[in-house]
């Protein structure tokens, strides 16, 4: 089974601390990247992005991670820029344009205030799958646990400048878009693609490749595609949640494999969990989706872990503090 992981930065003005729309010029000074990977724009040009090639192995991944952060890290320093790796940003710039071009502006166009400052990133997970009808059943069986997934990697409480008083902001905006929270349950990939057709035509969609959902079939790719977690602070903490994603595409597989499909999990509850894992992290009551109860996160993770096999996995204390301080230890923690 193959993983890779997209990583979202921050430009940050490391005398300022505040992000900078100077993506564009980051970009232009990359270099070798490992095989596969690439690089590429976001929305918003204070955001940059890399993408890992095809991995097989966990160690594999990490050896990708570790080079694509340090030559970006390398092209900002030729810039007299830096990067972080935050959810949301901690201390924003006055002015955050849009990169330039006809996809990104008609985003701005459809969504206007809601994606004026949207400086949001993620570690988006992909776990290769041999169809699209299998990707659909097994994402239906992933919802349960992707608030534990989400809890887990929560680095977003800041918002230029303000501790939200969430673990993760960004899940809050994100939430203000058609088509996020938990991906809703379908019988097929057919399903899947009449429905996200209807949004696109309806004009709350760009395009079939913008939900917002949590997990997805990629549009591009054969995988399934987990966008549920932050941006991760360090590259431990990236290949920990690509190896929990992967271990929960495994599980889903196996269950399908046995002929137990995943029942729809209703509309309000899908919610509330992710409300709560967006509030709390790891710190607090989360919502149990099997039984619809209030337990605590990490009684949530230790039973996934064991439920996957897998030994116990690092837990990152809620980020917090003055925020140049916040940003310095981002910078240092890339």
């Amino acid at each position: 089974m193959t993983i890779g992981v997209e990583e979202e930065f921050l430009v940050v003005d490391p005398a300022t601390r505040r992000t900078a729309p100077h993506a564009d010029a980051v970009l232009k000074q990359v270099g070798r990247l490992p095989e596969g990977a690439r690089v590429h724009p976001e929305l918003l040009s204070t955001q940059v992005e890399f993408a890992s090639g095809v991995c097989d192995t966990a160690d594999e991944l990490r050896k990708q991670l570790v080079s694509g952060r340090a030559e970006l890290r390398a092209a900002a320093r030729r810039e007299k820029l830096g990067l972080i790796s935050s959810g949301t940003a901690v201390l924003s710039g006055v002015h955050v344009p849009v990169t330039a071009g006809a996809r990104f502006e008609r985003i701005r166009d459809i969504y206007q205030g809601v994606v004026e400052d949207y400086q949001v990133s993620g570690c988006h997970v992909h776990v290769g799958i041999p169809d699209r009808d299998t990707a659909v059943a097994v994402i239906n069986h992933m919802s349960y646990w992707l608030p534990t997934l989400l809890a887990l990697s929560a680095n977003s409480p800041f918002e230029n400048g303000r501790d939200t008083g969430y673990a993760s902001w960004r899940t809050v905006q994100q939430g203000r878009f058609p088509g996020s929270g938990l991906t809703p349950w379908f019988g097929s990939a057919a399903e899947y693609d009449h429905f996200v057709d209807h949004l696109v035509d309806c004009g709350v969609l760009v395009d079939h490749a913008m939900t917002f959902w949590l997990a997805r079939p990629s549009p591009r790719y054969p995988t399934i595609e987990v966008r549920v977690a932050d941006a991760a602070a360090t590259v431990d903490e990236a290949v920990q949640q690509a190896v929990l994603t992967e271990g929960l595409v495994r599980y889903a597989q196996a269950e399908l494999d046995a002929g137990r499909e995943a029942k729809p999990i209703p509309d309000q509850q899908a919610k509330a969990a992710i409300w709560a894992a967006a509030r709390h992290g790891m710190t607090g009551p989360a919502i149990d989706l099997r039984s619809g109860r209030p337990v605590p996160a990490l009684a949530m993770l230790a039973e996934l872990t064991d439920l996957l096999g897998l030994p116990e996995v690092k837990v990152r204390p809620r980020v917090t503090g003055d925020p140049a301080e916040v940003v310095d230890a981002l910078m240092e923690d890339l």
